[in-house]
């Protein structure tokens, strides 16, 4: 068009272009930012609509058409350019900054270091790009041709594609672009390097803000800058790298790289492997290593670990302690090794479960609350300038014991996973022990943090190990326990687990690094449009990630198209061919990409998908997951292989098997135990292991044991292996140590003979010889190791032949067994081949020990090799403690021992001794032997002594048990320690690890000392002394067995039974099944029939003769034979004479009892009581009652009929009659009967209530009155003392004496006794010092009498004598109080001009003072008022003529030093004619 005027499309997109990269450069709140993607995509559209704007002509004033924009679309994007209503760019406007001031200023403060640098070169390119655009809007116009508008379209098409693809540089390397986490371009790699090489690692970060770089070997934080001599770490650009100098072995680890900013954080891992100039296996992180120099300190420190801790057994609930004396050389001020506590080679933090301790020379590790987590290998590591050392041992837990027989143990392991705001995956591992039935399923609770309360999460167990919790508060913090279920019951919970919050993952980011956006430099706070709803799109890629029997849990991937609000999501469900999609979660939509989906039947197949929803409504679903079968895709894992057991020590064993084959995610394998001929299961580890070997700790030396396998994944347990061939419990064996103590014992010109100390540890299998080496030595040069004996020598001693005569030799010894040969001992001294010219005899050889206890040892040798010049006659044994120096040494005995052993006692019990043995003949004492020991004085565990036993047949032998025997373990008899050879007397028999030495004929010839040792063992021996007295004590027992009595647990005995049946019984004490019984009666066998029965119970070992009645002809002797294989036994009961007579009485009555039971009678007779409250009742019991049973009362003869004054006091009360006579007198006296009958027959009851009946009545009420009485009360009164006692009920035939110092006190008229009503009293009238003491209430009770005891003294008396004189004084002044005792009156009348005479009557003892007052005013005798006091006791007052003045008040006043007193009344005058006067006026 000619004469139009345009924008020019370049500017205009310039500026369009312009405007969409400052809205992608500058950030928008976490509201709107919710992911990248779909940021890029709304700038995307954004753009594209933006470049579609319509054009609109307009006139001007000068009628030129100008071309202008149209507003901004209502979807377009907005953009943070400031513009005025042309559409000029007039400023830059930054968002809201959604987020707390005190966050942004914490920001602020912790980043103005790192964006220094980005803020700088973000302002000067900010500042001039809007300066280009500022230039580039502004409007030029020109006049174009139609050839030009066509080229300069063209330009326009080629300048849009270079600005998008200058556009997407910008954004991709624009320091200020939107912020997003770390993200590694290259990753730190794995290296492996030999020691003394320098290692360097390094990555490239991207991130905005600039992430920070932390380094971690080992999940231990490198400070490069507190160790520059090791490490340096730098940070260039995005580049960071890490040196390590100088690389030793302690330098391979796991290497990892932290990169965190606001937006969250990333890591990667790189493992340094250093590798050593040597031979063999490399060493281990917990192997030692040899101590280097430490330059700092200038010292090479060396770690020695002793008391070490073992092999550790707890329980669950238990607090167990580790720990280790560690000793650090040499001593460095101030310095202090590192120590650290491992757990399967994890280090262990301190925690409420977990407590470390160091107190510089002891490390402990405390559990406080095992449990099956806690077993495992522990490892001390100590950690100096030089090196390290470590020692490790391995700690079993076992499971509590559970409450209900047969319920599994408790899970363990658990953990939290996946936790998001909807669901936690709560996983655990199975236990080693399902109980007497499989496990059916597991419980799983939760709890929120800060209180107690646990929820079920589950209505029915879940099979699987794996299970999500949902119904979660957001935002709330969790703990979770496990328990497990069977058919006997539900386990006791597991430990809980790390509390888990209900929050997505990228919430919790944001929340551990603050505000989502970079500082700026400047915050403005501008009014936002509201967002207008866009309803979300659909979400991506929904897949299955996890199904069980239980449920199914679904992912996806958030919607592109989403708006600028958050959504949530529904999930539907379908059954496989039906089109019916049924929504999952109608009432409440879930906010996390995940879902766990419940309640599906198992087998079936279902389809998912998902739809996304917000203010603006529900979007499309998802594309279906597919066909999805409801079942574990887990399998059971297949059964391991079979295990093979080794022997490992004396109560452990070596355990390998094959792993399982495919299995998928497996947690470990279960080993279990038996003992061979048991089908008992014991598991070893509580906590699966997923090494293919273990070893089981805690086993029975000399047991035979199997094993087996199982392996365990979340599915459950796999099938058990093959049982293990069968292994005993053995050490394994090894070589031996080295000999000790190589002496030199003669010396000859061309020979010598050596000796010395066999190994103190035999390596499991007996000594079988030993080599002796010889080197020849001059001076300070030492010849080559020479070989002198080819065959073993069998004894612990060897002439060395072919010796040169003045030369020096050194030797050396090495045993051997079925191992192999053990290392040299330590070479000899220097000995020199030059011949003896001694005469006292050489040292005895061959010490050892046997029978090692608290407080005794026997030490045993053997003659010195060379005697002397005469013969050795006796030993002398010394010894010392070990601690003890040269001189500590003291003789154990006096004279000579002509033995070659002794017993050595009064030891203290955990000290060690050192012994040695001097040889003497005619000469003397010669020199001492080698020295044995230290031995340490305690009885090892499980020690057994030998006892004796006679058996069954009279057999008389010695038994002695070993419970460490080995491969090649043998027992070996003794006496007096010479091994028995001849079998004439001992017959040895060993089964196991038990042998009995069996005497042919026990005599005084086998008094001795027997000893039995175990060889190959560790010195396990014994002994017993056989003394004439045990001997013949023996002898005896011996001949008790061979002719044995069948013991009686009671002999027999007679008791009568119901309708005078007789029964004869007896128990036996020890029988067996064959055990017969001969009954006989007067030495005649008696048989079961019509008069006898007889019964022999086995069990209970009761031999019972039953007869229906006694007769003249029973009388005699009744026996019973017993045969119990070759035991006898017999028992008899005589009943003759007047004893059987009685008895055939008591049997006749006892019918006769029987017979009257049959119908109506008496259980109890006619009897009385007498009740608490002092009433008599005459009681009886009745039985076999029917309705129409007659009962009938009478007293004397007489009935008491219903209607009589006595009928109201008989009561039937169930089958108890009574008779209430109340409180008795004589009148109650006589006798009473009752009688019962009906048409089975009748029974009578009497009491003779008369002279003793009645004293025996008396006698019984008198003893419930005494019985009543309480404890003897104290009153005081004016008159003296009261004491007192109160009864129930009182009878005026009671005898009740008052005695004072066990004195009975005679009537007086100041001492007197009485009753009134129901108390007793004792009155003391004016009481005296000696009226104080014991005072006796004697009350009778029809036989001793009761007493009631005072002890009128001390306090007691004082304070009732106070009292009584208090009183006494009080009553005193009463009497002589003074007082007006009449004569006046209240009231006087009189009448003006009247005289007034008053006389009042006074008592007073002395006189009282007496004056008158009127209106408390007193009044003086005058003219006026006439006062008078006459004999002291009439008081007057006079008035001649009274006027109406004289009104008022008046009061005779009298007082005395007991007291006052007042006598008040009124005077009234009156003038009658004023009164007259006033009634005139009324």
């Amino acid at each position: 068009m000619s004469g139009s005027v345009q924008v020019t499309q370049k500017q205009q997109q310039l500026l369009q272009l312009h405007q969409q990269l400052e809205e992608k450069q500058h950030f928008e709140s976490s509201y709107y930012l919710s992911t990248r993607s779909s940021v890029s995509k709304q700038a995307f559209s954004s753009h594209k609509t933006s470049s579609h704007r319509r054009k609109v002509s307009v006139k001007t004033a000068k009628g030129q058409e100008v071309v202008k924009l149209s507003p901004l679309p209502k979807r377009a994007k907005r953009t943070y350019l400031a513009m005025d209503k042309d559409k000029e760019v007039i400023g830059y406007v930054i968002p809201v900054f959604r987020a707390n001031h005190d966050v942004v200023r914490g920001l602020m403060e912790a980043q103005e270091e790192d964006v220094a640098e980005e803020g700088i070169n973000y302002v000067a390119m900010r500042n001039l790009f809007v300066r280009e655009a500022r230039e580039s809007v502004d409007v030029k116009v020109e006049k174009k041709t139609r050839t030009k508008h066509v080229r300069e379209s063209a330009e326009r098409l080629q300048f849009d594609r270079t600005m998008e693809e200058w556009s997407e540089f910008r954004k991709k390397m624009h320091p200020d672009r939107l912020t997003h986490p770390p993200e590694f371009i290259v990753k730190p790699r794995g290296q492996t390097a030999w020691e003394g090489n320098t290692v360097r690692l390094h990555c490239t970060v991207a991130g905005w803000p600039k992430p920070r770089i932390a380094w971690y070997k080992n999940n231990v934080l490198i400070d490069a800058k507190a160790h520059p001599e090791k490490y340096t770490a730098e940070s260039i650009y995005n580049m960071h790298s890490l040196e390590i100098k100088n690389c030793d072995f302690l330098d391979t680890a796991q290497y990892y790289v932290s990169a965190l900013n606001v937006k969250g954080e990333a890591s990667s891992a790189a493992t340094v492997v250093v590798k050593r100039f040597q031979d063999g296996t490399e060493e281990g992180p917990f192997d030692p290593k040899p101590h280097g120099f430490c330059p700092e300190h200038g010292v090479t420190f060396e770690t020695s670990i002793i008391d070490k801790f073992e092999v550790a057994f707890g329980r669950e609930g238990e607090t167990l302690s580790l720990g280790c004396t560690v000793i650090i050389y040499p001593t460095v001020k101030k310095y202090q090794p590192d120590v650290v506590w491992y757990r399967n080679s994890t280090p262990l933090k301190p925690s409420k479960w977990v407590h470390t301790h160091w107190s510089g020379e002891r490390a402990t590790l405390t559990l406080t609350h095992l449990n099956k987590e806690d077993e495992g290998m522990y490892t001390l590591r100590v950690n100096t300038k030089s090196g390290f050392d470590t020692y490790s041992a391995y700690v079993f837990v076992r499971d509590a014991d559970v409450e209900v027989e047969g319920v599994p143990v408790a899970p363990l392991d658990v953990r939290c996973h996946d936790a998001n705001k909807d669901y936690v995956v709560v996983t655990w591992k199975q236990p080693a022990v399902e109980g007497s039935s499989p496990i059916l399923g597991y419980y799983i609770d939760r709890c929120e943090v800060g209180n107690h309360h646990w929820a079920q999460c589950n209505d029915a167990p879940v099979k699987y190990a794996r299970f999500p919790v949902t119904g979660l508060v957001e935002g709330r913090s969790y703990v979770f326990r496990v328990r497990a279920f069977n058919k006997a019951g539900v386990s006791r919970p597991s430990r809980v687990s790390e509390p888990v919050v209900a929050m997505d993952p990228s919430d919790r980011a944001r929340l551990r690094a603050g505000p989502l956006a970079p500082w700026t430099g400047v915050i403005k706070f501008t009014e936002e449009e509201p967002t207008v709803g866009v309803v979300p799109g659909e979400p991506a890629d929904v897949v299955v990630t996890e199904a069980t029997k239980s449920y199914v849990v679904l992912a996806w991937k958030p919607p592109e198209q989403r708006g600028h609000e958050g959504v949530m999501y529904y999930i539907e469900k379908c059954i496989q061919g039906t089109d019916t999609w049924q929504r999952v979660n109608s009432g409440m939509p879930v906010k996390s990409p995940r879902f766990a989906v419940f309640d599906l039947a198992e087998g079936k197949s279902y389809n998912f998908r998902v739809r996304c929803c917000n203010s603006a409504g529900v979007g499309e679903p998802s594309v279906p997951t597919g066909e999805i079968i409801v079942g574990d895709k887990l399998d059971l894992p297949s059964a391991p292989g079979s295990p093979v057991a080794t022997r490992n020590t004396d109560t452990s064993v070596v355990v390998t098997w094959a792993a399982s084959k495919d299995v998928k995610h497996l947690v470990g394998y279960y080993i279990e135990t038996s003992v061979v001929g048991t089908d008992v299961w014991m598991p070893c580890n509580n906590k699966p292991v997923k090494q293919t070997r273990f070893v089981c700790h805690g086993l029975t030396t000399g047991s035979n044991y199997v094993f087996r396998v199982k392996a365990v994944n979340a599915a459950g347990y796999s099938q058990n292996s093959s049982n293990s061939d069968a292994v005993v419990v053995l050490a394994a064996i090894s070589v031996p140590a080295s000999p000790t103590n190589v002496t030199l014992l003669e010396a000859v010109k061309d020979y010598m003979v050596l000796g010395w100390t066999a190994p103190t540890n035999n390596g499991g299998a007996d000594i079988r010889g030993y080599f002796v080496d010889y080197r020849t030595v001059k001076g300070s040069v030492y010849g080559k190791w020479h070989e002198m004996n080819e065959k073993a020598l069998t004894t612990t001693s060897f002439k060395a032949e072919n010796l040169k005569e003045n030369v020096f030799y050194q030797f050396q010894v090495r045993a051997m067994n079925m191992a192999g040969v053990s290392n040299p001992s330590v070479p000899s001294v220097g000995f020199e081949c030059k011949e003896w010219t001694i005469t006292i005899p050489g040292p005895p050889v061959g010490l050892h020990v046997l029978e090692v206890r608290d407080t005794s040892v026997v030490v045993l040798w053997e003659p010195p090799v060379f005697d002397g010049r005469s013969p050795v006659n006796g030993y002398y044994l010394d010894i010392k403690e070990a601690s003890a120096g040269e001189a500590g040494w003291k003789a154990v005995h006096e004279k000579t021992n002509k033995k070659k052993f002794m017993k050595v006692t009064g030891l203290v019990a955990g000290t060690s001794y050192v012994f040695r043995v001097r040889a003497q003949n005619l000469v003397g004492v010669g020199n001492p032997s080698a020295n044995v020991g230290p031995i340490l004085a305690q009885t090892r565990p499980g020690t057994k002594d030998i006892y004796v036993d006679v058996d069954d047949n009279g057999v008389i032998s010695m038994v002695f048990e070993c419970s460490e025997m080995k491969e090649g373990s043998h027992f070996v008899w003794s006496k007096n320690y010479q091994e028995i050879t001849d079998t004439s007397r001992l017959t040895i028999v060993t089964e196991g690890g038990k042998s009995r030495a069996i005497f042919n004929s026990l005599s005084l010839e086998d008094l001795g000392t027997f000893s039995c040792m175990v060889t190959n063992t560790d010195g396990v021996s014994s002994s017993y002394t056989l003394t004439e007295e045990a001997l013949l004590r023996l002898l005896d027992l011996s001949h008790e067995h061979k002719f044995p009595v069948i013991p009686f647990k009671n002999e027999m005995a007679m008791e009568l039974l119901e309708k005078g049946r007789v029964r004869f019984w007896a128990q036996l004490e020890n029988f067996t099944s064959a055990c017969q019984v001969e009954y006989v009666f007067n030495d005649v066998i008696i048989e079961q029939g019509k008069k006898y029965t007889m019964k022999f119970d086995k069990t209970t070992g009761l031999v019972e003769l039953f007869m229906d009645s006694l007769e003249v002809t029973d009388e005699g002797t009744f026996t019973f034979n017993l045969v119990d294989g070759k035991a006898k036994g017999t028992t008899s009961l005589v009943l003759i004479g007047d004893e059987f007579r009685e008895l055939q009485r008591k049997s006749e009555f006892e019918r006769a009892e029987w017979v009257r039971k049959q119908g109506p009678h008496f259980v109890e007779y006619l009897g009385f009581t007498v009740t608490s409250a002092c009433d008599v009742l005459l009681k009886c019991k009745i039985g076999n009652i029917k309705p129409e049973t007659e009962i009938i009362w009478s007293k004397d003869c007489i009935e008491i009929a219903e209607d009589d004054e006595g009928a109201e006091k008989i009561e039937k009360k169930d089958s108890e009659l009574t008779f209430n006579i109340g409180k008795i007198s004589k009148q109650d006296a006589g006798i009473y009967e009752v009688f019962l009958r009906d048409e089975r027959g009748k029974d009578k009851s009497a009491f003779n209530l008369t002279e003793a009946g009645y004293q025996a009545v008396m006698n019984e009420l008198f003893r419930v009155i005494a019985n009543s009485s309480c404890d003897i009360q104290i009153h005081s009164t004016e008159h003296g003392i009261i004491l007192s006692s109160n009864v129930t009920y009182y009878d005026e035939n009671l005898r009740v004496g008052w005695l004072h110092k066990d004195a009975k006190i005679a009537a007086s008229e100041r001492v007197k006794s009485g009753v009134t009503g129901e108390q007793l009293w004792l009155k003391i009238n004016e009481p005296t010092e000696k009226d104080k003491g014991k005072y006796t209430m004697d009350i009778f009770d029809g036989k001793d009498g009761v007493k009631r005891v005072l002890d009128l003294s001390g306090k007691a008396w004082e304070e009732a004598f106070e009292e009584f004189q208090r009183l006494k004084a009080a009553a005193i002044a009463e009497r002589n109080r003074a007082r007006v005792v009449g004569g006046l009156p209240d009231v006087v009348a009189i009448q003006e001009g009247k005289s007034l005479n008053l006389t009042g009557n006074v008592w007073g003892e002395p006189t009282p003072e007496v004056w008158w007052v009127k209106n408390d005013k007193e009044l003086v005798s005058d003219e006026r008022y006439k006062l008078k006091f006459e004999h002291g006791k009439f008081a007057s007052i006079t008035i001649a003529a009274v006027t109406t003045a004289d009104s008022g008040k008046y009061a005779l006043m009298v007082k005395n030093k007991y007291g006052k007193e007042a006598g008040e009344f009124t005077v009234s005058v009156y003038n009658p004619e004023e009164e007259g006067k006033e009634e005139k006026k009324d």
